[in-house]
């Protein structure tokens, strides 16, 4: 689903799509400052809670360089670096980058089943809206992987701010660039082993949503548990096969 010139600006989706496009076009350069949270604020007509969120999955884009207290600045899409394929990476790179995601993924369950249970009591219609659309992302762009790896962290911060809880939103959106960075890693291995990763992924991510929407915190705890021991369960398998 595109924004176009005519339709309000509705949720944080707009916001990105809209920053995205003009940083893609040049209209802010590599290294430009962004105008504040309080400007896009009244530059969009929305909360800056929602500017917040626009930025930061752009910064897991890998398209905006957020520093604290410094300002927000434009990066080359190019700079986003594509993962190198799991078969070309050496055992003992592999024991380091493997080591950096188990500790991430450890971090993701203690977190993100908590989120999944909350998001589930709290959520709103528009936090449904906005998962809606990135599922229907995903599902378009099954075949595009870039376009999924950024889906992907952006569905699970979006969980995050279902919580209503912004101590867990903010949580997870300081981890976005290591979130981004192990989803990339883990995506990548999950595509090496198993040809039908897109509609699995893709399936699994509809089975949390379908939870959240029914406001079943157990059910929705459980599945993202599940989602998070099958990506462990993968990185054991590369582990084990590189023995």
């Amino acid at each position: 689903m595109k924004a176009t010139d005519n339709r309000p600006l509705k949720s944080y989706e707009w916001v990105l799509q809209d920053i995205e496009r003009q940083i893609r076009e040049g209209r802010f350069a590599a290294g430009e400052r962004l105008p504040s949270v309080v400007e896009l604020s009244a530059h969009y007509k929305v909360g800056r809670s929602t500017i917040r969120e626009a930025l930061s999955a752009l910064k897991a884009m890998g398209l905006l360089d957020i520093r604290q207290g410094g300002g927000t600045f434009a990066k080359q899409p190019e700079e986003a670096a594509a993962p190198p394929h799991p078969a070309d990476i050496d055992r003992e790179s592999w024991i380091d980058r493997s080591e950096s995601v188990r500790h991430i993924l450890e971090v993701r369950r203690v977190l993100e089943t908590g989120a999944a249970a909350l998001a589930a009591a709290n959520r709103t219609e528009d936090d449904l809206a906005a998962l809606e659309e990135t599922l229907a992302g995903m599902a378009e762009h099954r075949d595009d992987e870039r376009y999924n790896e950024q889906a992907d962290v952006r569905f699970h911060l979006q969980i995050a701010a279902a919580t209503r809880n912004p101590v867990i939103a903010d949580l997870m959106q300081s981890l976005s660039r290591r979130l981004h960075d192990s989803m990339r890693d883990t995506r990548a291995l999950w595509f090496y082993s198993e040809r039908s990763t897109a509609d699995r992924l893709l399936r699994e991510h509809q089975a949390i949503y379908e939870a959240i929407a029914a406001r079943d915190a157990d059910e929705a705890a459980n599945r993202m548990q599940l989602h998070i021991a099958k990506v462990e369960q993968v990185l054991n398998d590369k582990g084990a096969a590189g023995k």
